[in-house]
């Protein structure tokens, strides 16, 4: 191996991937790379290199997506690590899937199986052009800090126009139906309270933009707007992000670390996806939402803050305490001020302006001339179901810019799922049968088949269907997306090989 020129220290690579073979595999590009590099530290499951990534340097991250639950799981070690280069790979590569990876932080995607030659020569002009992860920037001292600890979606960034909090706040929030014209109005008559806000929605229809909005009216504007995605965390470690914890508190533990709550104070913390918190830890936030004071881990000095909570879920929340996964009580003491934002499909008279909103930004972001739509395009863009709502539409906007030229978005540009009127219902129906199927299996007890490879294979067909996306293939089985982020991590926990149809 040759030396890296100008940077005398061996670049320090960690690989992420729940097969061990695969991340020996992946190991060997360092002997391709002109550079000296250390041993490769090898990782299988999450939790490790996350603590790793938060308390030691990384210059390259090689991570499998499918180890960590799916590309909206990156931005978690993306924060981690701004300055390393991150190499997201997959065995579900996509063109809809390399954009959705390089968005949650990834400098590059390759499709499993890879060459060791490919990865290489990814690597290294990565490292020659060693460009900054897309993660937030540190403003200026005498600036309010946005705090994005990890887990945290890509999509908010700091107010453009300080003086116009309005305007500014009012304009993320795209539409002008009659729907969005009535939570417009909700968010400006509760930006000014102290209560908590409890926000409901589909996944993909802006909730964390909802709650950055009631953040950007209220007087807790100039302070922090700090944001834990509950859904990405993984379990072990959901108490410390919140709460924070002091050195010696676990392995790995080696200094002391604020939480999010701690980092709130005198702002704002907004808690997505709170319906997928264990019990436990409901328990705690209660107790924290009472009194305002809270302990990290491992420590016994109790703190205190003040910090307007605001909270979201895709769950249905009755539902989820009537099964017993949620807590009644800290329902009612999150649910003072709720908002539900309605799906994109029923609030139609707003697809066309968020379409030509996002085909603009990209098109000056990625140096494309489209100025619009042609008539059949735009027929199918509102007509449409966007079962993965504005995030969707966003993403699908985003990659027929990259991937076309022209004057105007045309009908054979959209992707196949949309450019098929009945790719959708097929697809349910398809989907339908499936569970028909296995439902009722032979009697002959050699033929069963466990429960969780049903699901598997039912999960895995939804996905093949809608190309990848998780949003769209949760739509279509009526399930959560980090359900689905759920059941691929217990996969992998079990070392199982993809199954075949």
């Amino acid at each position: 191996m040759g030396s890296n020129e100008g940077n005398a220290l061996p670049v320090i690579v960690r690989i992420l991937d729940a097969s061990a073979s695969e991340a020996a595999r992946t190991s060997a590009v360092c002997a391709k790379l002109p550079h000296s590099c250390s041993d490769p530290i090898l990782y299988t499951e999450s939790a490790s290199c996350l603590q790793d990534l938060a308390d030691k340097s990384t210059d390259i991250l090689v991570i499998d997506l499918e180890t960590i639950g799916g590309d909206e799981a990156l931005e978690a070690y993306a924060v981690r690590c701004p300055k390393a280069v991150i190499l997201a790979v997959s065995s579900r590569g996509s063109v809809s899937r390399a954009v959705s990876a390089m968005r949650s932080g990834a400098h590059d995607f390759l499709t499993k199986p890879f060459s060791l030659d490919a990865l290489a020569s990814k690597i290294t002009f990565q490292l020659e052009q060693r460009r900054p992860v897309q993660a937030p920037v540190a403003p200026a001292q005498s600036e309010p800090q946005e705090i994005r600890p990890a887990y945290i979606s890509p999509d908010l960034l700091s107010l453009s126009n300080p003086e116009e909090p309005t305007r500014d706040a009012m304009n993320r929030l795209i539409g002008h139906s009659a729907q969005m014209r009535d939570i417009h109005d909700q968010i400006k008559r509760m930006a000014p309270s102290q209560a908590p806000v409890f926000i409901t929605g589909e996944s993909g229809t802006g909730k964390e933009l909802c709650a950055k909005a009631v953040h950007d009216l209220s007087d807790r504007r100039p302070s922090r707007f700090v944001t834990l995605n509950c859904a990405a965390i993984p379990r072990d470690l959901i108490e410390s992000e919140i709460f924070g914890y002091v050195r010696g508190a676990f392995t790995g533990a080696v200094d002391n670390r604020a939480g999010a709550a701690e980092q709130a104070d005198g702002g704002t913390l907004f808690l997505d996806e709170i319906g997928e918190m264990d019990l436990l830890l409901q328990s705690k936030l209660l107790r924290f939402l009472q009194t305002g004071t809270f302990q990290r881990l491992g420590d016994t000095q109790s703190r205190k803050v003040d910090a307007r909570i605001i909270c979201a879920t895709n769950r249905n929340p009755v539902a989820e305490i009537s099964a017993g996964r949620f807590r009644e009580d800290l329902y009612y003491r999150l649910h003072v001020l709720p908002i539900h934002l309605p799906p994109l499909r029923e609030r139609r008279d707003d697809i066309l302006p968020l379409a030509e909103t996002f085909l603009e930004r990209y098109s000056t972001e990625e140096r494309r001339g489209f100025r619009g739509f042609d008539a059949d395009a735009e027929a199918r863009i509102v007509s449409y179901a966007w079962p993965g709502n504005v995030r969707q539409l966003e993403n699908t906007i985003r990659q027929m810019v990259v991937m076309n030229d022209g004057a105007a978005i045309t009908f054979e540009m959209l992707p196949m799922v949309i450019r098929d009127q009945s790719s959708r219902p097929n697809a349910i129906i398809d989907l339908s049968r499936e569970r028909s199927r296995v439902a009722a299996p032979s009697r002959a007890f050699g033929s069963i088949e466990p429960l969780w490879a049903q699901e598997r294979r039912i999960i895995e067909d939804a996905l093949d269907a809608f190309d990848g996306n998780i949003a769209m293939a949760a739509a279509a089985l009526e399930i959560s997306p980090s359900t689905i982020y759920r059941k691929r991590q217990s996969w992998t926990e079990r070392s199982l090989v993809p199954l075949m149809s």
